[in-house]
């Protein structure tokens, strides 16, 4: 489980540091940064599947994701003595991603190429990865270390070892270094990162995936256009909880039953409601009656997640599921960490009354995401140095 996040220099997360538990909701008014926090996550998911140039590649690059403000903010500019203004820069630029978790924590630093560049100088370069163990970064806590090309690992006599000299700039130790025998924590650590899943805005119009027949296999995992709910929902009823797909179908509609259809290989989701002669089939269900399907498939899944982050879930649901659905991830939270992003108030409400649940309230001051003073606890974080 990660305990702390640190996002620097990305979009509108200048500076943040956050604590995690075991459900984390974060709210805030629009604007306040939650959609760029929501991305810095996934940055570093892609980071374990070797696609984080690729990703910051289509935000625009390097240039266009960095923080836009000035290098540091002074007390007096928050209060408004003092007008926003830049100065001659200190530091490199960078932009950096870390975490600290139960197991290994872990930072990367990204920043711009040294000239003379080629036809790819806009290409940011990973200059510095490390993985270590503890809250707290230290040099005696670091078990595999990256400066530019070389990275090296730490021996069980306390020793280093070079892995490589010759790492590519837009290559991640994470992918290219991790070793059962050499690096086992790296390759622990990546397998975790790739488990890791993020929903979004799943397309549930009249030609959404979701509504269509489909070829059914084993589906432990929902993908993310839900293109195979009828598949995912039948493997939840095969090697998962099904009576927790009734409860949870019977919690928002009660009456209701979801049936799975299978013919010739053919998979497709059906719907008994109370009162109806006939089972509506998914291309009759209405947007929110979907997607609500949609997230007890992927909320219930047979293979947890080490983390699951749901981005504004609640969106075409009609206020009064919104206390179903909360509950729902209420119970996926006791098999994942959750992160949940939503500016829903009664998914907000139906949440923040759990004792288990850390609510991170963000805010926008000239121009950078926040964590409200009031919600803020101290927490401990180092970045490594180039």
């Amino acid at each position: 489980m990660l305990s702390t996040l640190a996002v620097s220099g990305y979009r509108s997360l200048r500076d943040l540091v956050m604590p995690l538990e075991r459900l984390n909701l974060v709210t805030g008014p629009n604007g306040s940064g939650k959609s760029n926090l929501y991305r810095a996550l996934r940055l570093l998911a892609e980071i374990a599947q070797g696609r984080i140039i690729p990703s910051l590649a289509r935000e625009g690059g390097l240039q266009s994701t960095l923080w836009a403000g000035p290098e540091s903010i002074s007390r007096a500019m928050l209060r408004g003595d003092q007008p926003v203004a830049g100065s001659v820069r200190k530091n490199p630029v960078s932009l950096r991603l870390g975490f600290t978790g139960a197991d290994f924590s872990y930072a990367i630093d990204l920043g711009l190429p040294i000239p003379p560049v080629n036809a790819f100088g806009h290409d940011p370069e990973i200059k510095r990865e490390c993985v270590w163990t503890g809250a707290r970064l230290r040099p005696s806590a670091i078990l595999v270390d990256r400066r530019n090309a070389v990275v090296k690992t730490r021996e069980s006599g306390g020793e280093w070892s070079i892995v490589t000299h010759q790492l590519a700039s837009f290559d991640s130790m994470m992918t290219h270094c991790a070793d059962p025998r050499s690096t086992p924590e790296l390759l622990m650590l990546r397998e975790e990162m790739r488990s890791w899943r993020f929903y979004d805005h799943v397309r549930t119009d009249a030609a959404a995936p979701a509504r269509m027949r489909q070829v059914g296999t084993h589906t432990p995992v929902l993908s993310h256009d839900g293109s195979d709910l009828a598949a995912a929902l039948q493997t939840i009823r095969e090697i998962g909880d099904t009576e927790s797909v009734d409860r949870a179908v019977d919690d928002a509609f009660p009456g209701a039953r979801v049936i799975v259809r299978h013919e010739g290989g053919w998979f497709d989701v059906q719907m008994q409601q109370h009162g109806l002669l006939r089972p509506l089939s998914a291309a009759e269900l209405s947007d929110g009656t979907l997607r609500y399907l949609l997230w007890i498939a992927a909320l219930l899944t047979p293979r947890p997640p080490a983390l699951l982050v749901l981005n504004e879930p609640e969106t075409s649901l009609h206020p009064d599921l919104l206390p179903a659905l909360g509950r729902l991830i209420t119970q996926a939270a006791e098999r994942s960490q959750v992160v949940v992003v939503s500016h829903a108030p009664a998914l907000i409400d139906t949440l923040q009354g759990l004792p288990e649940c850390r609510s991170i309230m963000l805010e926008k001051r000239l121009g950078q995401t926040m964590v409200m003073e009031a919600e803020a606890p101290e927490v401990s974080w180092q970045w490594p140095i180039r």
